[in-house]
């Protein structure tokens, strides 16, 4: 073994520690930072040809990794935008240029434009409800957009579909053809009534008169009306007619909706085209119930605060306490996170050993949930931080002791002509 040699190899050992180290302090200053991963310095000996008689020392190298894939704690905050992941997959963020990036560091709050930004001003994607229900693209971040939420304009959405559940009377006395609601004569007959509100375009309110009118064993007609339209005192006959009818049957010996149609379809004045789904009435020995009644669209109003579910849906609540999905939050993954390549902002970016990006909805196959009002903890471990920088030190120390004695050593050598 040459003295060169030894010293070269002490140098080595030296530098491995002070990357050791250097991942030591900036595990130690991020422990508080939201979402950060921890590094950790792994090393690989460097071993160099030897000849019989003669050891040449080699040395040692360093890996710098992050340890992506262990999650941290989360802790629980009552911040709506605080978001974090619970399981695997990262949030798809950008930088003001536009370019995306994965991070876990789910601290949002929003910006003087409503864009939700972390402390390190990424802006969180999400694809937008504008177009319809959102559907992820799998091998890209096409589609998405930076989520804004802005309370400054007022928005109304018409009705389009809606739903309605209950019982009718199975004992009830048919009532003759002539005397149908949906004939909208002054004589009308029916069973049983019911009304809703659905909104126009204009998120007008619309109430609508639901009739239920037995026809025979097992068979019903329904029929939809504008009350703005009724005939004073006696609702029939209704100025325009029924807005939609349609003729149900169901099964007498399990009172459970059967054939075609299941719906009622009618445009709602002034308004848009409506589908009212009947599917889950029932014929059953008892009164008339009616057990649940859902109409989407809302009046005008502002949003009055922002709920986020834990398949990343963004929705959001009006003052007059109806809801609007705006956004669905993707979680992106890859093969091998901890190969990942970090970047300022506690942010990461796809390398050459992580595999490409997969971008997918949450609690889709191996992606985690998403929780609102919570934050993902750094997973520094201050105790393993504090005993691995002291043994840094003790190594260091000791390699320095090497080249040390390789350095007087040498000086041995070089003054044995003196």
């Amino acid at each position: 073994m040459s003295l060169y040699g030894m010293m070269r190899t002490g140098v080595s050992g030296m530098n491995a520690q002070a990357n050791r180290l250097s991942t030591v302090a900036d595990n130690i200053a991020n422990s508080d930072t939201t979402g950060y991963k921890r590094s950790s310095a792994e090393f690989s000996t460097l071993v160099m040809p030897s000849t019989g008689g003669a050891y040449n020392s080699g040395g040692i190298t360093t890996t710098i990794r992050q340890a992506v894939s262990d999650p941290g704690v989360l802790q629980y905050t009552t911040s709506v935008s605080d978001l974090a992941v619970s399981g695997d997959g990262f949030f798809v963020v950008q930088d003001p240029s536009g370019t995306p990036y994965l991070t876990r560091a789910g601290a949002f709050v929003p910006d003087g434009q409503g864009r939700l930004v972390n402390s390190a001003g990424f802006q969180l994607m999400a694809y937008s409800y504008d177009n319809g229900v959102p559907a992820a693209t799998v091998n890209g971040f096409e589609g998405l957009v930076p989520v804004v939420i802005s309370d400054q304009g007022m928005t109304a959405t018409p009705s389009t579909d809606g739903s309605y559940a209950g019982n009718l009377p199975a004992g009830a006395t048919p009532v003759a053809t002539a005397n149908l609601p949906a004939a909208n004569a002054a004589g009308a007959q029916y069973t049983s009534k019911s009304s809703m509100v659905a909104y126009d375009n204009l998120g007008n309110k619309k109430l609508l008169d639901v009739y239920f009118t037995n026809t025979g064993t097992g068979t019903w007609q329904v029929a939809v009306f504008d009350q703005s339209k009724a005939t004073a005192g006696t609702s029939f006959p209704y100025t325009g007619g029924a807005l939609g009818s349609a003729n149900l049957t169901f099964d007498t010996t399990t009172g459970k909706l059967t054939g075609t149609p299941t719906s009622v379809s009618f445009t709602v004045p002034n308004g848009s085209a409506f589908s009212l789904d009947l599917s889950a009435l029932t014929q059953l020995g008892t009164g008339f119930t009616v057990s649940d009644a859902q109409v989407n669209g809302n009046a005008p109003s502002t949003i009055d605060k922002v709920q986020i579910s834990k398949d990343g849906t963004i929705y959001a609540q009006y003052k007059d306490g109806s809801t609007k999905p705006l956004y669905k939050i993707p979680l992106a993954d890859v093969q091998s996170p901890d190969q990942l390549t970090a970047l300022p902002g506690n942010v990461y970016s796809q390398g050459t050993e992580s595999g490409a990006v997969r971008v997918g909805f949450a609690n889709e196959g191996k992606l985690g949930s998403i929780i609102s009002g919570a934050i993902e903890n750094s997973n520094v471990d201050i105790a393993e931080e504090l005993t691995n920088m002291i043994a840094a030190q003790r190594s260091y120390t000791a390699n320095s002791k090497v080249f040390q004695t390789g350095s007087d050593l040498m000086d041995v050598l070089v003054n044995l002509k003196r």
